[in-house]
């Protein structure tokens, strides 16, 4: 009897859930956008309600369209964006809407700590940078702003957690997520009262669910969900792990020798590693979905959400010619984009919708306007401008091992001249994966260890990853690049100082 797997990603935006076989095939996919809401300046929220039910539709959905029947499903994996917070209440309801990894609410927080100390201190267990964005800092901000919330809190999530817990009724922590929460000793591998005491949440620690690993059986569906999805009762549910996880495996990167990019919401840029960075030259360093490796992590929101966000926004035109044409606006934008040749593109982007590199305050801007400039130029130059983000994180982590060649996934992976333009400023090949839902499939091979179909992650690589295309860097361009390249970061440094003037 053949069998299948179903991966459930829930993004920053986005729910997919996505079957496949037990060759990595895709059989079939469903998305749904998650309603988006923002009550404050700097806030990124969603209805946990609502996400749970957009979570039943795409798995029904993905269920009828493919004709799959749910007792051929072996096992069920769930991947999600890391950071944010997901609150679920000792009243058995969410405590408090969710939260995204873009909301910047809780930006003086890494600030506070880095004056004081804290940060210093916890490095040494957590070993990696706290950020905004991390489940720590948004505690802490509920405690100082908000601090009933979080008397009324039974368990502390992050967003693919959620999914799992309503599938299974199963509290759990995944390793790869905690990991990258701040909440976690890293070091010894274990949640720490300690720890928690030196950001002033101590009293928090049993909210933190069970530890499980990523290919460990972390519950079974639930009759509620069953009922909830079309899912089969008692179907195998696997840990799962953290998006940038899931994308490095779907992506074949099982072992130190590649890179990893995703080009998605945020700018992720990873390798695998049996030791982690702990001089603090790297930003993160988390536990990674095969045990005996670190994942060494530079990131930042500054990648594809501020090219979604440039389309939505300011090209209406070209979305009524791509209705016309009945394809895309990003196959509009890109065959405009196209016809500007990089050195006659001299307008700067930086993509700091949602915080520069290491700035949580900074803000997008285009630099250097003339009348000569079209949409054409400001479309190249969003695309030139994420992948100079991309390469100032690259940078960081090719000074601790040597280059190698890039696989890439994310919204960029669609674009043949984004792709090329990534290989041109990395000076590197970059090779992309044959799933249109990378996040999907590493949840999908996660599952397919938990219930037994594979051994290890490395036999469901072996059988489930597929490459696509390998695109080599035009060396007649490097020279171009690494001068525009220059510029960004000179303006980008420039304006540095100013953006605590503006309202946070």
């Amino acid at each position: 009897m053949k069998r299948y797997f179903l991966g459930i990603d829930n993004g920053g935006t986005v729910a997919k859930a996505a079957l496949f076989d037990g060759e990595g095939a895709e059989i079939g996919v469903a998305s749904t956008t998650i309603p988006f809401l923002a009550p404050k300046a700097g806030f990124a929220e969603r209805d946990m309600d609502a996400m749970w039910e957009a979570n039943c539709g795409i798995i029904g959905q993905v269920l009828r369209q493919s004709g799959i029947s749910p007792s051929d499903i072996a096992g069920v994996g769930c991947t999600g964006h890391g950071k944010g917070l997901y609150l679920w209440g000792k009243h058995g309801r969410p405590a408090y809407p969710g939260i995204v990894s873009t909301d910047a609410r809780a930006w003086e927080y890494p600030l506070r700590w880095q004056r004081d100390g804290t940060a210093e201190r916890v490095f040494a267990k957590t070993y990696q940078r706290i950020l905004a964005c991390q489940p720590v800092s948004l505690l802490a901000w509920l405690r100082d702003h908000d601090p009933d919330i979080l008397q009324e809190v039974r368990w502390i999530f992050e967003a693919k957690d959620y999914i799992r817990f309503m599938l299974t009724g199963e509290a759990r922590a995944e390793i790869t997520d905690y990991s990258g929460s701040g909440l976690m000793n890293i070091r010894d591998r274990c949640f720490d009262v300690d720890l928690l005491s030196e950001y002033g949440l101590g009293e928090l620690f049993d909210a933190l669910p069970p530890l499980v690993r990523s290919t460990a059986l972390a519950g079974r569906i639930s009759r509620r969900a069953a009922e909830a999805t079309g899912l089969r009762e008692g179907t195998a549910v696997a840990g799962g792990m953290f998006d940038i996880d899931a994308c490095a495996v779907a992506s074949g990167v099982i072992d130190p020798e590649n890179l990893c990019v995703v080009a998605g919401t945020w700018s992720i840029n990873e390798y695998v590693s049996p030791r982690p960075v702990t001089d603090g030259s790297v930003m993160m360093n988390s536990l990674f979905c095969l045990p005996e490796y670190y994942l060494i992590e530079e990131s930042s929101p500054t990648s594809a959400g501020n090219y979604e966000w440039f389309i939505n926004y300011f090209l209406d035109s070209e979305k009524s010619e791509a209705a016309r044409l009945k394809c895309s606006v990003f196959d509009v934008a890109e065959r405009m984009a196209s016809e500007v040749p990089p050195e006659a593109c001299d307008l700067v982007f930086l993509p700091f919708l949602f915080g520069s590199n290491y700035n949580p305050e900074a803000r997008a801007c285009f630099a250097g306007f003339s009348a000569a400039h079209t949409r054409a130029h400001m479309i190249r130059a969003v695309l030139e401008g994420i992948a100079f983000s991309h390469r100032t994180h690259l940078e960081k982590l090719l000074a601790r091992r040597g280059r190698s060649v890039v696989r890439l996934t994310g919204g960029a992976a669609k674009s043949r001249l984004w792709t090329q333009i990534l290989a041109d400023v990395f000076e590197l090949p970059i090779e992309t994966v044959a799933v249109s839902e990378p996040g999907a499939l590493g949840a999908a091979m996660a599952a397919a260890v938990a219930s037994g179909y594979y051994k290890d992650m490395r036999e469901a690589a072996a059988h489930m990853v597929h490459l696509a295309e390998r695109f080599e860097p035009a060396a007649d361009r490097f020279e171009i690049y690494r001068r525009k390249y220059l510029i960004y970061k000179e303006i980008s440094d420039s304006l540095d100082h100013v953006w605590s003037g503006f309202s946070p």
